[in-house]
């Protein structure tokens, strides 16, 4: 079996979520310091051209009438990117990147205009945590497939928020993330880590037969039972001639 450490550094898994959440904090803070400038017009309003921006900026920004939507945001945003960069360590700029636009661009494409803004991290969570699960599912690793009970267990309950449940609540953002995180899952299924392989199927995809020791061990019996039938023939075929003189002939030679 080829073993290799696919994965990234405890560090980098640490610090690099820590950033993000960190700036989250950051813009929440922020907000709360100059009330004259309206963060949340940084979001996304579904089909208004001057919105477009928030499709950059929709994640950071957060009510700050309600410390509790990025109360809920900071922990999954935390663990799953962490998740992300350790274990998809090759593809988890990709990964985020994409999740954070396509997340806004879905929003912006789909949501229905009710005149509000959608702002909040939470459609990105959706797509990493969509990401996780199903990547984790159709690579069939099993350290993956790990993380993919993880955040099934964790963070199942999110997926009711796909629904129009609750007025306040953003569903088509969390929808758009669902959507983003499988579907870039599939579009990376053969990035990033893989199950370890055994070196018959590494020689099989490279077109190498290996060898075929039973058919070189019969080849060699043959080889060698023909070489005996040979001496067997040849001991048969040889002839014993024996000449004479008599006696008689002896003397008379004399």
């Amino acid at each position: 079996m080829l073993l290799k450490n696919q994965f990234g550094s405890v560090f980098e898994a640490v610090f690099y979520p820590t950033i993000v959440v960190v700036a989250m904090w950051l813009v929440f803070w922020g907000d709360h310091l100059f009330p004259a400038i309206d963060f949340y017009k940084f979001g996304v309003m579904p089909g208004e051209v001057n919105s477009l921006k928030g499709i950059v900026f929709m994640p950071l920004i957060h009510s700050k009438n309600e410390i509790g939507h990025i109360i809920n945001n900071t922990p999954p945003t935390f663990v799953l990117l962490a998740a992300i960069i350790y274990y998809y360590r090759d593809i988890a700029l990709k990964v985020f990147i994409l999740s954070w636009l396509f997340t806004g661009i879905g929003v912006w494409l789909f949501a229905e205009n009710t005149n509000s803004f959608h702002i909040g991290m939470s459609g990105v969570v959706y797509a990493m945590a969509a990401f996780l699960f199903t990547s984790g599912v159709i690579r069939k690793y099993k350290p993956l497939q790990a993380i993919s009970l993880f955040v099934a267990f964790v963070y199942g309950g999110m997926v009711w928020g796909v629904f129009p449940t609750e007025t306040h609540v953003s569903w088509e953002g969390h929808l758009a993330g669902l959507t983003t995180g499988i579907l870039l899952a599939l579009i990376y299924r053969k990035h990033g880590p893989q199950a370890p392989k055994f070196m018959y199927e590494i020689e099989k995809e490279l077109g190498i037969e290996p060898p075929d020791f039973e058919a070189e061990l019969n080849e060699k019996i043959r080889i060698a039972q023909e070489i005996e039938k040979q001496k067997q023939r040849e001991e048969q075929e040889i002839k014993i001639v024996y000449h004479y003189i008599s006696k008689k002939d002896d003397e008379t030679t004399e």
